[in-house]
């Protein structure tokens, strides 16, 4: 099934984002291998597509799990759970209906 994981950045963590970004990029990149990953991406803090020093307010995964446990264990695991850049981390099921 798919999961939505929807993060909060911590206030002024874009220092710490982009530090931690590899691991983080590198975690998705294994989900696209195995044919998981549907999409993924940050949300900027400001209605630009470079926000630049405005940084990121959270992002949003959807990515199919066996369950909502693994997608929740998943999303705990993450580099910028561990490190502090999400503030707030909420899993929930996704179905998609379009396209």
């Amino acid at each position: 099934m798919l999961y939505a994981i929807i993060a909060q950045d911590t206030p002024n963590s874009l220092e710490n984002r982009l530090s931690n970004r590899p691991a983080h990029l590198e975690r998705l990149q294994l989900l696209q291998q195995e044919g998981r990953l549907i999409l993924a991406g940050p949300h900027p803090a400001i209605d630009s597509e470079d926000p630049g020093q405005d940084g990121f307010s959270g992002s949003l995964i959807v990515a199919e799990f066996e369950s909502l446990d693994a997608a929740q264990a998943w999303a705990n695991d993450d580099p910028f759970v561990k490190t502090g850049v999400y503030e707030k981390v909420t899993v929930k099921p996704f179905k998609k209906v379009l396209p």
